[in-house]
């Protein structure tokens, strides 16, 4: 296969099993795309826009060595599909765990120490590092919605997230790795050194974690949005 190929080829991987298993008889995920679908378009078109002016000001930027050549603005097609293919796998991943575990893995109680812990780190952590556009920004979104969940919205599928998210690390690790280098003679998408904190999990930037947390957990809370809005037209109908 062309190396040109390899981005594209990593977002058909990532979404091509969940999306077959979407019509398996105990999932069934396939009749929930009207929820599904808007709960992953509205966060992509934010992500986007966010990719496009990071890309524009030299934050990251992509090797054209791994990509077909086709751009959307100033981001080639696959980092633009990776918006897409991603929060698909997540989402049917988050709706799998959910299913196969039948009940709340964490208390109320430990949701909201995992919560206030993570929030002190990231906010602690993106002041220290204020001056790095990726630290900074990726950190403080994660804590907003995360601050937001604790104490505006009041969220009781926030420990399930958590859970579920646990399982979702292990595609992220394979497909970011490929992403920033591993196996590969050169990274499909580089870091500015200026603008992160420099600290990797093998060629991952720690950054990647909570700016992927962010992006996942808007596109779970539109997702439950979504269900219980249904269920409340279901009730009054």
């Amino acid at each position: 296969m062309p190396e040109k190929y390899t981005y594209l080829m990593v977002n058909l991987a990532s979404i091509f099993f969940p999306l077959a298993f979407s019509f398996h008889a105990r999932n069934q995920f396939y009749k929930k795309w009207p929820l599904v679908w808007p709960a992953i378009l509205v966060p992509a078109a934010l992500f986007i826009l966010w990719d496009v002016w990071f890309t524009s000001m030299g934050v990251w930027g992509f090797n054209p060595r791994y990509l077909v050549g086709v751009y959307f603005f100033n981001l080639p097609i696959e980092e633009v599909l990776f918006f897409i293919c991603i929060p698909y796998a997540c989402a049917f991943t988050y709706e799998s765990v959910n299913i196969l575990s039948g009940r709340d893995r964490l208390s109320a109680r430990a949701t909201q120490i995992i919560t206030d812990v993570l929030c002190v780190f990231l906010i602690a952590t993106a002041l220290l590092n204020i001056t790095k556009w990726y630290t900074a920004s990726a950190f403080l979104v994660c804590a907003a919605l995360l601050l937001l969940h604790r104490w505006v919205w009041k969220t009781e599928y926030l420990g399930r997230f958590y859970f579920a998210f646990v399982f979702i690390l292990i595609p992220f690790f394979i497909v970011n790795g490929i992403l920033t280098g591993t196996g590969l003679e050169e990274e499909v998408v580089w870091y500015n050194a200026a603008e992160f904190m420099g600290f990797r999990m093998g060629t991952i930037p720690f950054e990647d974690t909570f700016y992927g947390m962010a992006l996942l957990l808007l596109n779970v809370t539109l997702y439950e949005f979504g269900l219980r809005a249904t269920k409340r037209g279901w009730a009054k109908g």
